[in-house]
C-alpha cells in the first residue's frame, strides 16, 4: 500500500469529544491579549481553541512535541506540521462553565509538491454544540512539510505585492513570554514555539515561530477593539508565511460593508496572514 493509499484511508474518520471552558481560563486568554478583567460567562471569540487540548501522555509525544502520528489524524511521515488556515461560522456565544461537545470529521487528505518538496494537506471539519444547540462550525487546514534542505535565506520567496496599509493598525513584537502563555493556554507542546535551538537547528527557522492561531486571534482582536459592539458571524484566515519572535508584527484592518479585510505583516512588510471578518 502506498503512502497516498494510507492517507486516503483516513478520510471520513469521525471523533467526538467533550470539554468545558472555565471562566478562569477565558480570563487568562483576555489577559494574554492585554484586556482588563471583565467578569462574564461569555468567552472571547476563538477561545474555543483553548478547549480539547491534546492529552497524550508525555511518553507518546514525538520529537517535535506533538503527539505521535496516527489516531484521528493520518500518520503523515513529513516532520513539520503547521496550521495553514481555516474558516469559522459563529451561531451563538461560547459560554464558560457549560459543557461543549465537538464532532470532528477528517474531510480531506491530499498530497502536493511545493517549492521545498512534498506537502500533505489535511482538512478537518468541526461542529461545536452546547446543551444541544450549535455554537460554531470550523474548517481547519493543516499542512505537513519535509525537513529543510537549504538555508532559510535561500528559501525566501520572490517579492510580492503588499496590500495597502489598513485603516486600523496595531504594531507589536511577539516575545517568548507571549508565545509561552499561548502555548500554556492551549497545552501546545510543539517545540517551534518555545525551544529556540530546536526551532533553528532542527527545523531551520530563524527564531521561535508565532502560533498561527495566535496571529489569527490578534487579527480578530484588532477588529473587535475598533468595533466592540459588532456581532461577528464569520471569520476566515490563511497563513502565508511564519512570523517570528523578536520581530515587529503589524496588524491591519480595513472595514467593509459586511465586516473587514485584515492582514498581518512582518518587519519586512510581507504578508504573514490574510483574513476576512463577517459581522452585523
Amino acid at each position: 500500500m502506498t503512502a497516498t493509499d494510507t492517507h486516503a484511508a483516513w478520510k471520513g474518520r469521525r471523533e467526538e469529544a467533550e470539554d468545558t471552558l472555565s471562566a478562569d481560563t477565558a480570563a487568562r486568554l483576555a489577559a494574554t491579549l492585554d484586556h482588563p478583567p471583565a467578569p462574564t460567562d461569555v468567552a472571547p471569540l476563538l477561545a474555543h481553541w483553548l478547549c480539547f487540548p491534546p492529552r497524550a501522555p508525555h511518553s507518546e509525544l514525538g520529537p517535535d512535541g506533538h503527539p505521535r502520528r496516527g489516531g484521528f489524524l493520518p500518520p503523515v511521515r513529513l516532520p513539520r506540521r503547521m496550521w495553514a488556515g481555516g474558516a469559522l461560522r459563529f451561531m451563538a456565544p461560547l459560554r464558560t462553565g457549560v459543557p461543549v461537545r465537538r464532532t470532528s470529521i477528517l474531510a480531506d487528505v491530499r498530497e502536493s509538491e511545493g517549492r521545498s518538496g512534498p506537502l500533505v494537506f489535511v482538512t478537518v471539519d468541526h461542529k461545536l454544540r452546547q446543551e444541544g444547540a450549535p455554537v460554531l462550525t470550523e474548517r481547519q487546514d493543516l499542512v505537513y512539510r519535509g525537513a529543510p534542505v537549504t538555508p532559510p535565506a535561500a528559501r525566501e520567496r520572490a517579492p510580492e505585492d503588499t496590500p495597502p496599509p489598513g485603516l486600523w493598525q496595531r504594531a507589536l513584537v511577539p516575545d517568548p513570554v507571549l508565545l509561552f502563555r499561548y502555548s500554556a493556554l492551549t497545552f501546545n507542546a510543539h517545540r517551534i514555539h518555545y525551544d529556540r535551538p530546536y526551532a533553528c537547528e532542527e527545523e531551520g527557522y530563524p527564531g521561535l515561530v508565532v502560533h498561527g492561531p495566535l496571529t489569527a486571534t490578534l487579527l480578530l482582536d484588532l477588529y473587535l477593539r475598533r468595533r466592540p459592539g459588532a456581532r461577528v458571524t464569520g471569520f476566515r484566515f490563511r497563513g502565508v508565511r511564519p512570523a517570528f519572535d523578536g520581530r515587529e508584527l503589524t496588524l491591519h484592518a480595513t472595514p467593509t460593508g459586511t465586516g473587514a479585510d485584515l492582514y498581518a505583516a512582518d518587519d519586512r512588510g510581507r504578508t504573514v496572514m490574510s483574513a476576512e471578518v463577517d459581522a452585523v
